[in-house]
């Protein structure tokens, strides 16, 4: 995964938890919101956050996961900030310059910080990051593929670092800003055997200690003195420590949240979306997904979808919007196009070109020769039945993405294809993946540069090597010129990119995913990131 995501809210339901869950926000649902007009941040206490999806990895280089950039984001600093408003801010890099065409870029960066393990922050600390990255060793794919095509870092003295390309490379300073690129202590990476449950940095916030299906426990650093340019303050952070708990259990979040026993929930679930968002003594916070939409995406290497009319009947076969709205109560937004509508470059004309037609579904398949029907109504060819099998980690879907594809396969039934779903666990999804045995897999990606694109439809990242789950290879001179051109020749370039992969049907977008905060209302200071993740290095309670 992240920025890969398999999963926008909480897991199993369990009924009389839901119950439980909904007689407590009516018991305080009428109750005065009893937050104080004080404007002037408290420091101290214990945030808690619950989360309905886990992390198998905590290193922020080697992963995509999204709840590991959640976490880590408190743990790690970036060369650069990026402001909600999408505008480059200092961080640990005071200031930087860019040659004409995007081929050098030089970082003059701050003095006087440390990493908590008492380690200066200088170019070579930078230089060893990025080198570990590119390390095919480490297998940082996302990381690594947000870094771009380097040719050369240098580090000409301590405050200075030079990355040179061998090309244009336009979108660095966006993925700078990422947990991904986060400036971890060499010292520590070069004596850990392994980084998948620890990390150090030099951020707000300390791991003390991190446990897969269990949660992360950080601590303030009290010398933390370096915040990123578009922080409300630049000290130590505000609350003392800051708990992440994994709570698969929806209900669980919901009646921890409204006890107050958690002071912020993620994943909040779209049966209860209203009730909480009424509650006087609580909020939701939604903010929507740069990058890449929710998707279905059609393997194009073998099976049936090595035709372009049964991937174009399948894609017409699937009503998004009834799908999306059944699932989600109408509290997410269905897709019309394989990026989300706060990218940049977003195509709003691509919507025109698709959407769901089932006599043209049916229409395709009998020209691609699947005209029989068996006594189940599924087509046939040549002896063989028009079977799918849609492969999905099944410790990361939410239940209510499981309902969409529950409702997907009825959809497509009526067409004639036998859509099977195979739940297999995160290994075994990777496993599938990389020996090419689906047809279709899901997944998001959040990131506000277009070239999110090439991460997921460049043949370079054709399982093992990456995310490019469809297996297309036409799009990679396109995609590969986008990432150096001017911003004319970007916006022209991405926009067919979004056109073929339609056209093509490589993918079928499904919703625009987007990050549901439920908390209570005495939690200030919260700021969102540009992917979509809330900041809480200027949060703090109001007691």
């Amino acid at each position: 995964m992240n920025e890969r995501y398999s999963s926008v809210n909480g897991t199993k339901r369990a009924k009389s938890g839901i119950a439980l869950a909904f007689s407590l926000l009516a018991m305080i649902g009428t109750a005065a919101n009893a937050a104080s007009d004080a404007t002037k941040p408290v420091d101290g206490g214990v945030l808690n956050v619950g989360l309905g999806t886990d992390a198998s990895i905590i290193d922020p280089s080697i992963t995509g996961n999204s709840i590991t950039a959640l976490i880590t984001r408190n743990i790690v600093d970036s060369l650069v900030g990026q402001a909600e408003d999408n505008k480059f801010t200092p961080w640990l890099a005071e200031s930087w310059d860019i040659n004409g065409d995007n081929t050098v870029y030089t970082f003059h960066l701050r003095q006087g910080v440390t990493f908590s393990d008492g380690t200066p922050f200088d170019a070579a600390a930078v230089k060893y990051n990025f080198d570990r990255i590119l390390d095919p060793k480490t297998t940082s794919s996302y990381a690594k593929s947000l870094l771009g095509p380097i040719d050369k870092i240098e580090a000409p003295d301590a405050r200075t670092v030079i990355i040179r390309y061998r090309q244009s490379f336009a979108p660095l300073l966006q993925g700078l800003s990422l947990p991904y690129l986060g400036i971890q202590s060499p010292t520590y990476l070069q004596k850990a055997q392994s980084t998948t449950n620890t990390v150090i940095g030099s951020g707000p916030y300390v791991l003390d200690n991190f446990t897969k299906g269990s949660g992360s426990k950080l601590s303030r650093r009290a010398d933390y003195n370096w915040g990123p340019g578009y922080a409300a303050h630049k000290g130590p952070a505000h609350f003392d420590q800051i708990v992440f708990k994994y709570l698969p259990e929806a209900s669980v979040r919901l009646g921890a949240l409204a006890s107050g026993q958690l002071q912020a929930i993620d994943a909040v679930p779209p049966a209860n979306y209203r009730s909480v968002q009424g509650n006087g003594k609580l909020q939701v916070v939604t903010r929507e997904n740069p990058g890449v939409n929710s998707s279905y995406f059609l393997n194009t290497s073998k099976g049936p979808f090595q035709d372009l009319k049964v991937r174009q009947a399948f894609q017409s076969a699937v009503n998004g919007p009834a799908a999306v709205k059944a699932a989600f109560f109408g509290t997410l937004k269905p897709a019309d196009n394989i990026l989300g509508p706060s990218t940049l470059y977003y195509d709003h004309d691509i919507s025109s070109l698709w959407g769901f037609d089932l006599a043209k579904a049916n229409r395709l398949l009998d020209e691609a020769g699947w005209s029989q029907k068996d006594a189940d109504g599924v087509r046939k060819k040549d002896g063989g039945r028009l079977t799918l099998h849609y492969v999905y980690d099944s410790t990361s879907l939410a239940a209510t993405e499981v309902t969409l594809a529950q409702a997907v396969q009825y959809q497509v039934r009526q067409a004639g294809f036998d859509l099977q779903l195979d739940p297999v666990d995160s290994g075994g999804l990777t496993a599938r993946t990389n020996a090419n045995d689906y047809d279709l897999t899901s997944f998001y990606y959040v990131r506000a540069e277009p070239d999110i694109l090439r991460t997921v439809f460049h043949s370079a990242y054709i399982p093992p090597a990456g995310s490019n789950v469809s297996r297309v290879k036409s799009l990679d001179e396109k995609l590969t010129k986008a990432v150096g051109a001017s911003d004319a020749e970007r916006k022209k370039l991405y926009a067919e990119v979004q056109k073929e992969v339609i056209d093509q049907a490589y993918a079928v977008p499904l919703f625009v995913a987007a990050y549901q905060l439920g908390a209570s209302k005495k939690l200030l200071g919260i700021s969102w990131a540009t992917n979509a993740k809330p900041n809480f290095y200027d949060a703090w309670l109001d007691q």
